[in-house]
């Protein structure tokens, strides 16, 4: 069983929501895999973390390519079985999208400067390079505003629905970084960076691109992730902050789309755990995966589209994209008053 009742109950919600109007070829694949009864026994075969549309997909086309249609994709899937599932086993949906950055940055310019970033779940550190990345936020009020790295630093661009960022070139400055991952990818392994490149979505051309340029400012200084359980790691990593934090950095640990992975009891023990350091929790994960924040929301998220939920220290700042596209800010909120 999935979280969302039966495997094919899961192809089909990701079918009618999450593909739908993001991915033709994957909403196809996936209404296709929820009436196949030998695909749906192939999936069931597996533990229920490896049965993930995402992950058949991927590992598809990390085998044979981009299928043209269904019959293509299941001729891949099932005649080229062991390899498929192979992969499924041995990968992960580490979907390492550097466009969140645009949705954390407001946020982490915010606190006081300079940051030592901790994220956990962090694929291959991506998200760790906020301060290498340019900004664009185009505003509702017609206003257009920059921040971040010089130009010719990979430019993400953002739509912000309500007040522009209080933010500017340089805002983000990283004194320390690091990430834990249970499988680290690597920035300069060609493999690790084929499988990245084709979780990306098939139509998502422009994501691609970004992609690609954010590994090319990765490669010329790899960030550290490390391997391990972010339960396990926590503290170590945050320790090795220290001599930062005791120089006057602000520490963050961060997160984005990681947590709805961590089951009970581990997420709870995560929960438990960041909120006794001394530093700030900046979260951005789907709603539902933290009640206590959930229940700070001044309204549903948006009904329109899959939306995130930005939080600091477990208070709601904003709604956003899944990857970065769109920003909602939560009233008028300034983190920067509300620091602990």
């Amino acid at each position: 069983m999935s979280l969302r009742g039966t495997t094919a109950d899961e192809y089909r919600y990701f079918a009618s929501v999450m593909a739908r109007g993001s991915s033709p070829l994957y909403e196809r694949l996936a209404l296709g895999v929820a009436g196949d009864a030998e695909l749906i026994g192939m999936l069931d075969g597996l533990p229920p973390a490896k049965r993930q549309p995402n992950l058949l997909f991927a590992a598809a086309r990390h085998v044979g390519g981009t299928p043209g249609g269904y019959a293509q994709f299941r001729d891949i899937a099932l005649g080229h079985r062991d390899a498929v599932v192979a992969t499924m086993l041995a990968r992960r949906t580490q979907t390492n999208e550097p466009g969140r950055c645009a949705a954390l940055y407001p946020a982490l310019a915010a606190l006081p400067q300079p940051l030592a970033l901790l994220e956990v779940g962090a694929s291959a550190g991506l998200c760790l390079l906020p301060d290498r990345y340019a900004y664009e936020y185009t505003c509702d009020n017609g206003t257009t505003v920059r921040a971040g790295a010089a130009d010719g630093a990979p430019r993400l661009r953002c739509r912000v629905e309500g007040a522009p960022p209080a933010v500017g070139t340089d805002a983000v400055r990283v004194a320390w970084r690091a990430g834990i991952d249970l499988n680290p990818l690597d920035v300069t392994d060609e493999d690790d960076v084929r499988w990245l490149r084709t979780l990306v979505w098939p139509e998502q051309h422009d994501r691609l691109a970004r992609l690609d340029a954010a590994l090319e400012v990765a490669r010329r200084d790899p960030p550290r992730v490390v391997a391990g359980d972010l339960n396990d790691r926590l503290d170590e990593l945050v320790a090795e902050a220290g001599a930062e934090v005791r120089s006057g950095a602000t520490l963050v640990v961060f997160h984005t789309a990681v947590l709805d992975y961590v089951p009970e009891p581990g997420r709870g023990a995560f929960v438990e755990r960041v909120r006794r350091l001394d530093g700030h929790w900046l979260s951005q994960e789907m709603p539902g995966v933290f009640a206590q924040i959930d229940a700070r929301l001044p309204g549903p998220p948006p009904e329109d589209t899959i939306a995130y939920v930005v939080s600091l220290d477990e208070r709601p700042l904003a709604f956003s994209a899944m990857h970065g596209a769109w920003l909602r800010p939560l009233a008028d909120y300034d983190p920067a008053t509300d620091q602990h």
